[in-house]
């Protein structure tokens, strides 16, 4: 089984606050993290109906059965349990009592703040790391990474991408969608999201996504919730920082795991990542998803943004430490050319002094004597202020 790095850190929220909710998509690993860290607490699916219908119907007497807590699987599924644990919470002052999990970010968190703030921490954890996965798995080429992308039944089960992530696509939108927004034609919210794939690591219209897909304005905006509470996608914010010039305000859209990406793309094999019109739009995708990784399995935000003026300069991520502002440029290709450094250079009059890194498609790091460093796709972590 590949060691996940988040358990450090659900090792120690448990230790410090009474519940924990791991939450993050589908399959991402987050029941097999809990029963592995938590193998002597009792595990409680709340997806099972007999299961479901006895919390619903009989709150107290379904948690007097877990008198030292459990592990309550897909807790969202029964909102009107989490009144009920409250009040077991306030009753004991052990921490680490009852650890929850959910894939829905948007009715977990509504129920939590309702009845369980102030004592319930979360972890995010979205599907294997790349540093996750080095010390377990040879690690394929670029594009065969961003075609398998990293969910674990991909490796943990050697399931064929292009087979496990139709179906994945299939389940997520007739089970999660309907969960969470009554969408009557299914078909057109898949259109919506094949659409978004193909706009990934782009600035984020939605004018010309409604358009395309054909509904108004405010469900397009309704939709882009809907991916993101389910993480399927992620928005990456502009950064404020202005230097009085005129900034692009618009967020750029990028999905959680490329393999996704790649199935709503029918994109079938690496040959055909390594020869799309997408495929630095897929390469900074796969980035841009390891560096929030690496933030959310030690239990922080995201500090990621971009960074764009009207003239057209770009930095394609900005490392945000406490006003501390780090650029970092990323590009596919495997042989490093003066271009790669055209947005840093320009990042450093502006912030003279700052350095910045390229991220890209080689495997050999370089430290440059302008402060500037290459740094291979493989070696993210060696990332400052990530």
């Amino acid at each position: 089984m590949i060691k996940r790095t988040a358990e450090k850190e659900l090792l120690l929220l448990a230790g410090l606050f009474k519940t924990v909710a791991v939450i993050g998509p589908r399959q991402s690993g987050k029941t097999t993290l809990v029963r592995t860290v938590f193998s002597n607490k009792p595990y409680v699916s709340l997806e099972n109906p007999d299961i479901r219908s006895f919390a619903e119907q009989d709150p107290r007497g379904f948690l007097d059965q877990y008198p030292d807590g459990a592990i309550l699987d897909e807790a969202q599924r029964t909102p009107q349990l989490f009144s009920y644990l409250q009040q077991v919470l306030d009753e004991s002052n052990e921490t680490g009592q009852f650890i929850l999990t959910g894939s829905n970010n948007f009715l977990l968190q509504e129920s939590i703040s309702q009845s369980l703030a102030g004592r319930v921490a979360y972890l995010q954890l979205l599907p294997f790391s790349l540093s996750e996965l080095k010390h377990s798995v040879e690690i394929a080429d670029g594009d065969e990474m961003i075609f398998k992308g990293l969910y674990p039944p991909v490796y943990d089960r050697g399931i064929p991408p292009d087979k496990w992530f139709q179906n994945y696509i299939r389940t997520y939108i007739e089970r999660d969608v309907r969960q969470l927004k009554n969408i009557s034609n299914l078909s057109v919210f898949e259109k919506f999201i094949r659409l978004c794939a193909g706009r990934c690591g782009q600035l984020l219209n939605l004018s010309s996504l409604a358009i395309e897909t054909g509904v108004d304005h405010k469900t397009i905006a309704s939709w882009i919730g809907v991916l993101e509470s389910s993480f399927i996608i992620h928005l990456l914010r502009p950064h404020h920082q202005s230097f009085n010039k005129r900034l692009v305000k618009m967020p750029k859209l990028y999905f959680y795991d490329t393999g996704l990406v790649c199935s709503l793309l029918s994109i079938r094999s690496k040959e055909q990542v390594r020869e799309h019109p997408l495929r630095g739009n897929l390469f900074e995708n796969f980035i841009v998803g390891e560096l929030i990784k690496e933030r959310f399995n030690r239990g922080l935000l995201s500090n990621l943004y971009f960074w764009r003026d009207n003239s057209g300069n770009e930095i394609d991520v900005i490392l945000d430490e406490a006003g501390s502002l780090y650029p970092i440029e990323i590009k596919s290709g495997k042989t490093i050319t003066s271009d790669y450094f055209k947005g840093l250079l320009f990042w450093n009059k502006l912030m003279p002094d700052v350095g910045g890194s390229v991220i890209y498609g080689g495997d050999t790091d370089q430290n440059r004597s302008n402060g500037m460093q290459v740094i291979s796709w493989l070696n993210l972590t060696k990332l400052p202020l990530l």
